[in-house]
Order: C-alpha cells, then sequence, then structure tokens
C-alpha cells in the first residue's frame, strides 16, 4: 500500500523537507576550489544542529551494508549517488558535484539533490546538467492525482533519451514520508499508463540521475559509492514532492 498523508502529517513533511532544502541550499554555496567534500559534510552536520534536525543518512543501515558513514551524499564527477564525503576529495576546478540531503524531524523525512557545476567546465557537461534539471521538472509536471507512476518515468526517459545520455535504472525515486524509502518506486524509464495510481496526499521523491555517457554503474570498494563504468560524468537531482487534485507541490523549497 502506497501511504497517503493527512493534512496534518503533510504540514509536519512541509516543515521538514523546509529543513532539507534549507540545508542543500547553505552546503551548496560552499562548493568551490580547494574545499574538501568533508568540510562540506562537516558544515551540514553544524547546519542540521542549528535548524534542529536530524540527517537521515548518517548511521543509515540496510541490509548487510556498512552504516553510512556521513551526513549528506556527496558524490564527483563520475560517483553517481551516496559518495562519502573525505578529507582527501579536494573540489577543483572543472568539477561535477552532486549533493544529496536527507533529514528526519517528527518522524517524517525529505529528500532533494542538486548537481553543482564548478567552472569552468565543458558545454557538454553543461548540457548534461541542463537536460538532467529539465528532467526532473518534467516528471513533477506529470505527478498528479489520477496519473500513473511510470507516467512521470516516462516523461525523465523521453527528455533524456531525446539528449542521448545514458539513465541509471539501477536507483530510483521513492515514496517518502514514515519512512525515507516507502512505495511506490519510481523510476528513471517506463512506459506511460503504468504503475501505480497516484492519489491526493501520496509525497515522493522524483530524482534523475543520468551519464554522459551509458546508465552502467559499479559500486565502489566502500559498498556505497556508486559510479559509471565508463568514468563519464554523473548528475543528480531531486525534489520531494505531493500529489494534490492539482499540479504537484514542490515540498522542499527553501522559502
Amino acid at each position: 500500500m502506497i501511504p497517503v498523508k493527512t493534512p496534518a502529517e503533510i504540514a509536519i513533511m512541509r516543515q521538514v523537507c523546509r529543513g532539507a532544502a534549507l540545508v542543500l541550499q547553505y552546503i551548496e554555496s560552499l562548493v568551490r576550489p580547494g574545499v574538501s567534500t568533508l568540510e562540506i559534510d562537516e558544515a551540514a552536520r553544524d547546519y542540521m544542529a542549528k535548524l534542529g534536525v536530524e540527517s537521515a543518512c548518517y548511521g543509515y543501515k540496510v541490509g548487510r551494508l556498512p552504516r553510512f558513514p556521513s551526513y549528506t551524499c556527496i558524490s564527483v564527477n563520475e560517483e553517481v549517488v551516496h559518495g562519502i564525503p573525505s578529507r582527501k576529495r579536494i573540489i577543483r576546478q572543472g568539477d561535477v558535484v552532486s549533493l544529496d540531503v536527507v533529514v528526519r524531524d517528527s518522524g517524517f523525512f525529505g529528500d532533494n539533490a542538486r548537481t553543482i557545476l564548478v567552472e569552468p567546465v565543458s558545454n557538454e557537461v553543461r548540457a548534461l546538467c541542463q537536460t538532467g534539471e529539465e528532467a526532473l521538472y518534467l516528471g513533477i509536471a506529470q505527478a498528479r492525482a489520477g496519473n500513473r507512476v511510470h507516467d512521470i518515468s516516462h516523461a525523465i526517459e523521453r527528455h533524456v533519451r531525446f539528449g542521448n545520455y545514458g539513465i541509471v535504472d539501477q536507483y530510483v525515486g521513492h515514496g517518502i514520508g514514515r519512512e525515507m524509502h516507502e512505495d511506490p518506486q519510481v523510476p528513471n524509464q517506463g512506459a506511460a499508463g503504468t504503475g501505480a495510481l497516484l492519489r491526493p496526499g501520496m509525497t515522493i521523491a522524483i530524482e534523475p540521475m543520468i551519464n554522459l555517457g551509458t546508465g552502467a554503474v559499479t559500486v565502489l570498494s566502500d559498498r556505497w559509492t556508486a559510479v559509471t563504468k565508463d568514468s563519464k560524468p554523473s548528475v543528480h537531482y531531486e525534489h520531494t514532492v505531493l500529489i494534490t487534485d492539482g499540479e504537484a507541490e514542490i515540498l522542499t523549497i527553501a522559502v
């Protein structure tokens, strides 16, 4: 069953998601040459404490994987998702830096991600980022009551395929609320008109992850960091949205 939130739960989700958006906005401002990804992660930890929210990433445990050791996921260049911040990973000019922030408060979760370009970058990387962000909003436009989950997926896939980019299918969007990952799964490719029916009150995280090369990925020895098999750059964009009777409401907005 896909959880449908009550008005009271939606009010909490708005606050939690705003916290996630504020953290993401803050650490985005810290991405510049010479800064380590660990410094950014530690700044996120401190800002979360200031806001009174908790990192949902820190200590996250799933299956037999080790607990995730960081407060955010910071993935650079060929890293697709779940990058572990490190003092040794120094941001440099030309880097493609994906920031993924998930917070928890009052029993609910908020999730968002954005890719930052550290200038100067090539035109092909800039076009990749533009396509990834456009695909996110095209997916969100399909997130409305009466549509199906894969209407979102199809809108994302059609736009990404038009640009001839690789779609990561190993990782997908998801429902979110009292758990970080709830039903339904929201893949970034699929047939329109299929998948679960969307109803008002559902909250989902939509997150295209697309690559300059193929969609194939592998996981590093840390058992978390996913990287492109061809070592080409990847980008990641994400919002948590609320399904309504009309257009979806983007909850991860820092206002």
